[in-house]
């Protein structure tokens, strides 16, 4: 589903960090994991990911949050907007999770995945029928296809 997405730009809203990607991320997930809602404020976290060897970034050098051992979580230091998720992914090597929102052609980053669904706030769900994992897409059991209630899209 990843193959038609090549070589894309994108950047923070100030225009201070930009990157660009060469090839297809591997996945395009959207997480539900505490830290990825904690870091965008957001319910959920739509992330493309790539190899760290994909994505070059100019400009101004962003800065990073250990949020855990191995992992980093980048912003801009100017206006503040979340742009990745990098990490040592065990088997694949140094992953960067690249935030949808900031690329120019966010309509190209079509999810994939949905990862920590365990994890999900519980009033929110999203009405689409891709897997839902309950932790990690690459090591994590496969819970449901669709939203957890037949009435998650209603009143």
């Amino acid at each position: 589903m990843t193959d038609q997405i090549a070589d894309q730009t994108g950047g923070c809203m100030c225009g201070a960090v930009r990157f660009r990607t060469a090839g297809a991320p591997t996945r395009i997930i959207n997480c539900h994991c505490e830290d990825c809602r904690r870091h965008t404020g957001a319910p959920a976290a739509t992330l493309a990911v790539y190899g760290a060897e994909q994505v070059s970034f100019s400009g101004t050098d962003r800065k990073a949050y250990k949020s855990s051992p191995g992992t980093e979580r980048a912003f801009c230091p100017e206006c503040g907007t979340s742009i990745t998720f990098e990490t040592d992914l065990r088997g694949y090597g140094r992953v960067c999770a690249i935030h949808i929102s900031t690329f120019d052609d966010a309509d190209a980053m079509v999810p994939t995945h949905h990862s920590y669904y365990a994890d999900r706030i519980s009033w929110f769900d999203m009405v689409d029928d891709l897997p839902r994992y309950e932790r990690l897409v690459v090591d994590g059991e496969l819970m449901c296809h669709g939203p957890a209630k037949s009435d998650a899209a209603g009143a």
